[in-house]
């Protein structure tokens, strides 16, 4: 079988490479490179020169013809765009799983189809099977990688049943130490060259400076909410007691009706106004201290000042330079309106903790179409909302509109944009974009 493998220069896939050259297959390597400015990166190098170099050195030692195809341009129209577009708004994108839909497994691979290849390998960490589907035709699914510390499957959320035909996954069976052990026993040039980090192609930015190309700096106030505000906040006390009912009588969810469903996956609202009114005035405390009253509580302070809320996200503790705290602080909202950042002390903080999201319509995505829920159908999966976390106890609520996720547990962090995928056992089973 003739297969084009996504040579990188890394030792993911020169394995992959060197695994499926032993195997028989006829192989070539092909180089993408999908960056050329530096701006923001950390390095402020192309990285992708040394790259390409290694890549080359692994292909000769191999044995198998080496290609470059620049696809620099579709990747910054449908990755970084997207990105840009994306934190303009508010949201934090996730442009790796973007990468693979749509330049790894569609771009690159139309390249690699009418080079003469068959099959596109790449060097993640997952696994393919091939099963049958109920009307006799195959059906592909997408396992977790057997090494759990490198489970890259997350990142291929997004990918059709008609890429997955067309996709090989040489080293998903695998551990990292047997994958470098190979490199080393065939002398592979990129055998001890470190993992690559950042964004997929472009590599560690400094996301502020990499987005004030296309988007400027705004300063604004960095507002700290204190525990007193959920105490007295009806929003979140509704949320709460609905979710304490569900946690008692897990059968209620097929009930639940569309407004408490919206209320578990909605992120509290902070009104600016309502915060600061609540708030006493030096003259309120006086009067407090002289009738020997108990002080009414103080509901927020603004501690700081940032450079514009695009630049941060929800779960975010880096960055923001303010010290003072026992504790970390967290983002726990932005607002692009008021261009204010919320931020609780502590991993703890209610306002950094949800009990669901909501995914919708017309962004959900089965891999496996034949598994896909039916409105008014509930299901439970292990799900995951994050590269590298480990996967959460949640049941699928499907309504009209959307997709719910009601977690068994709170989670921290639940950030719009960021992709939700749900699996069954190892299998990855669909994915969507949170919403809210």
């Amino acid at each position: 079988m003739k297969i084009a493998v996504g040579l990188s220069g890394g030792v993911d896939s020169s394995v992959a490479a060197l695994l499926l050259k032993e195997a028989g297959h006829d192989v070539f390597g092909l180089f993408m490179q999908n960056w050329h400015d530096t701006t923001g990166t950390l390095h402020g190098d192309c990285e992708w020169e040394e790259d390409r170099f290694v890549a080359e050195l692994v292909a000769r030692k191999i044995g198998i013809p080496f290609y470059f195809v620049d696809l620099s341009k579709i990747y910054r129209e449908k990755v970084v765009d997207y990105m840009f577009a994306e934190y303009a708004k508010g949201r934090t994108p996730n442009p790796d799983v973007m990468c693979n839909r749509e330049i790894k497994f569609d771009a690159f691979l139309d390249c690699a189809l009418k080079m003469g290849a068959e099959m596109v390998a790449t060097g993640h960490y997952c696994r393919k099977e091939t099963v049958s589907g109920a009307n006799g035709g195959q059906v592909y699914r997408i396992l977790a990688g057997s090494d759990p510390n490198k489970d890259q499957s997350y990142f291929l959320c997004q990918l059709s049943q008609e890429q997955l035909s067309k996709a090989l996954f040489p080293i998903g069976h695998l551990l990292k130490p047997e994958v470098r052990k190979i490199a080393a026993e065939a002398d592979l040039p990129s055998a001890d060259k470190k993992d690559s980090q950042g964004i997929c192609f472009v590599g560690k930015i400094d996301l502020p400076t990499f987005l004030q190309q296309k988007i400027q700096s705004r300063p604004g106030d960095v507002v700290e909410v204190f525990l007193p505000y959920y105490e007295n906040c009806p929003a979140y006390k509704e949320r709460e007691e609905i979710y304490g009912r569900l946690k008692a009588d897990e059968s209620l969810i097929k009930n639940l009706d569309d407004n408490s469903l919206n209320i578990l996956s909605s992120p509290l609202v902070y009104d600016r106004e309502a915060i600061v009114w609540h708030k006493p005035s030096r003259k309120q405390r006086k009067a407090e201290r002289e009738s020997g009253l108990a002080p009414a509580p103080v509901y927020a302070k603004t501690i700081g000042e940032h450079q514009g809320v695009q630049f941060y996200t929800i779960g975010q503790r880096k960055g923001l330079n303010i010290g003072g705290h026992k504790d970390s602080i967290f983002i726990i909202a932005t607002d692009t309106e008021t261009n204010t950042i919320y931020v609780g002390e502590g991993d703890c903080h209610p306002g950094l903790l949800r009990p669901a999201l909501f995914i919708d319509n017309s962004e959900i995505h089965w891999i496996r179409r034949d598994l896909e829920m039916k409105n008014g159908e509930t299901r439970r999966y292990k799900v995951r909302i994050r590269y590298r976390q480990p996967l959460q106890d949640a049941i699928l609520v499907k309504r009209d509109n959307g997709l719910y996720i009601i977690f068994e547990q709170q989670q921290r962090g639940i950030t719009p944009g960021q992709f939700a995928v749900w699996y069954d056992g190892d299998e990855m089973l669909g994915s969507g974009p949170i919403l809210r």
